[in-house]
């Protein structure tokens, strides 16, 4: 008999999704809307598989469950699971791929858009009441720039990397890709991350973190870049110094940032990307993937990982 777990359902569905065939997929299926890391083991129980998003799953866990077979992931990272671990205890863990990348890239693209047309210091300024006093038709008090004929640079060029890519080149920009900072060659078609970084007016990060891209952006870069530059980070909060962000935002070091991710979610212990005071700063709670048509894709990718798991052909496997 398969039963299956899945301990945190609230964060991948809100009543809006069709989950009939994941359900379906087990002889047993039971789920918890949101489920405290303390909580796994009892509620793991006797499952031969787990579903899970942001819980750890680390080797002591594992251990406490010498029946689970499958960790299935609803998301593409991984970096919240022992991989060494599950592989030495037979655990094979499979994630998701390429579900979120039309909601992805359209909101690195909204937060480039907002920022360099300041559509929330006008949007707030009318609704403080500053149009409705202002002598003439309108008012121009933030300064509007053109993305055309500026430079974006991408720092991960993956699935969506790619697709910010092509959506920067409509708009008139220069594209440029990054070579990992810790290479010893550019490859064909990539700059050179030290010296791209001087150039870009805008940087947006779509790379994985690791021991490498952790605080690959911080004051040392920050300082290299164009005052009229923009950082956008949809990919991992570790990636940008977040104290380092703040400070250059707040003397002018960059122009602006766009903040979909923090190094701590939620923010329950406070971020330093949260305090008032910080100008052109646009923060998100991670929703950048979270459009229905992509959550949707999670849960059919869930289904058809383990559907392939049982047949003994797992497909979309890290482990």
């Amino acid at each position: 008999m398969r039963h299956g777990v899945m301990l945190e359902q609230d964060t991948l569905a809100s009543g809006d999704l069709d989950l009939s065939a994941l359900v379906a997929s087990f002889d047993q299926y039971t789920a918890f809307g949101a489920t405290d890391p303390s909580e796994m083991a009892e509620r793991i129980g006797n499952a031969d598989c787990v579903i899970i998003n942001k819980l750890p799953v680390n080797a002591e866990l594992l251990a406490a469950l010498p029946q689970l077979k499958l960790i299935c992931v609803v998301a593409t990272g991984v970096n919240n699971i022992d991989l060494t671990a599950a592989k030495a205890h037979g655990v094979d863990v499979v994630n998701c791929r390429a579900y979120g990348t039309a909601a992805v890239s359209q909101h690195v693209l909204c937060l480039m858009l907002a920022l360099s047309t300041q559509l929330l210091p006008y949007a707030n300024a009318v609704a403080s009441g500053r149009w409705q006093s202002a002598r003439h038709f309108c008012f121009l008090d933030y300064p509007i720039e053109e993305l055309a004929g500026k430079t974006l640079l991408i720092v991960g060029h993956g699935e969506l990397g790619s697709a910010v890519g092509r959506l920067a080149a409509a708009l008139g920009m220069q594209v440029e890709i990054a070579e990992r900072p810790d290479a010893k060659e550019t490859r064909s078609g990539r700059v050179a991350f030290a010296t791209a970084i001087e150039k870009a007016d805008v940087v947006t990060l779509h790379c994985p973190l690791t021991p490498s891209t952790q605080n690959l952006i911080n004051k040392e870069v920050l300082a290299r870049m164009k005052r009229s530059a923009f950082i956008i980070n949809t990919a991992r909060g570790g990636i940008v110094n977040e104290q380092d962000l703040a400070d250059a935002l707040r003397t002018g070091e960059i122009a602006g940032a766009g903040i979909d991710v923090l190094s701590e979610e939620p923010p329950r212990n406070g971020n330093p990307l949260l305090a008032s005071d910080i100008p052109n700063l646009i923060v998100t709670p991670h929703t950048a993937w979270g459009s229905q048509p992509a959550r949707q894709r999670i849960v059919d990718q869930t289904v058809e990982n383990i559907q392939a798991w049982k047949a003994g052909e797992p497909i979309r496997q890290v482990t």
